[in-house]
């Protein structure tokens, strides 16, 4: 150290001003501390580009979980929704009341279990009718009812909703059917009701169509129903509601006289075993003793 540092060299450092460490530095370790520093500005710098570089990945990356997070959390609220699913279920029967009576024909399928053919002989039937006696009847099907408690209340619902006033619905008449619940209403104004008289109409409704419904046989009830409403405009016999099978069960137990029977016959059979249990060892132990 002393080759390489003058006396003067140690007194700036118990100075109090600070001085430049060039000036009693060599050349050589001049060149070693502006190496050493470069050195130094180089790694600052690489460590701050590596640094922004990895902040930025991970921002990306969290900015993407999000995206796919919310696009997840859309997914199952369309899927699960219970305020979706609700709404659904309760479209048919509201669309039945805003979209008013059918223009081109008598029927509103909305749970959709009519077939082609029905449609197409209701369509005939009741034409006829509007045209010879100036009656409509309407026939509407629906899953199942939300807004109202029965069928019943459904059917005046619809027949205020789509003749609002007495001269407009005098004439008509709606018949609903509920397949979910098995029932069905009528309902009409007062020309409708008087022409096809509470006999057939309470028989129609106790009859035809829930008997048939709770069978699953939608097309039957429907057109029987109409058919027999249609009779009684036109002042014919009544056709009648469908005949019901009445399945009898048999009893499984025996009457006191085959009670009786049965026991006599097994008080023989048990009688006749027991003679034989006894009967024939003694036989067979009186041949053995004769023979000695």
């Amino acid at each position: 150290m002393e080759t390489l540092l003058s006396s003067h060299s140690l007194s700036p450092l118990l100075n109090s001003k600070p001085s430049s460490s060039k000036s009693h530095l060599l050349p050589s370790l001049q060149t070693r501390s502006n190496s050493l520093s470069f050195t130094h500005k180089s790694i600052t710098s690489s460590l701050k580009r590596h640094t922004s570089q990895s902040l930025s990945v991970p921002n990306s990356w969290f900015s993407y979980a999000q995206q796919g997070l919310a696009a997840l959390a859309l997914s199952l609220a369309l899927n699960f929704s219970p305020l979706l699913y609700i709404g659904n279920a309760q479209a048919s029967e509201f669309d039945v009341l805003n979209e008013g009576p059918p223009k081109e024909s008598y029927i509103f399928d909305d749970a959709g279990v009519l077939s082609r053919v029905t449609k197409s002989d209701l369509k005939q039937l009741l034409s006829d009718l509007e045209s010879r006696k100036n009656f409509k009847i309407n026939f509407i099907t629906v899953r199942k009812l939300t807004s109202k408690a029965d069928a019943f209340e459904y059917a005046d619902q619809v027949l205020e909703k789509w003749y609002p006033t007495v001269e407009e619905g005098s004439n008509k008449g709606i018949v609903v059917l509920v397949t979910s619940q098995k029932e069905g209403a009528i309902t009409g104004g007062p020309a409708f009701i008087q022409a096809v008289g509470e006999t057939v109409l309470d028989s129609t409704v106790s009859e035809n169509l829930p008997v048939l419904a709770t069978e699953e046989k939608y097309n039957e009830a429907i057109y029987s129903s109409a058919k027999r409403l249609v009779a009684a405009i036109d002042g014919l016999p009544d056709p009648g509601g469908p005949t019901t099978k009445e399945n009898k069960r048999e009893s499984n137990f025996k009457s006191k006289e085959e009670t009786e029977e049965k026991r006599g016959q097994f008080t023989l059979v048990v009688g006749g075993l027991l003679v034989i249990a006894f009967v024939v060892p003694m036989a067979q132990y009186y041949a053995y003793v004769s023979k000695k």
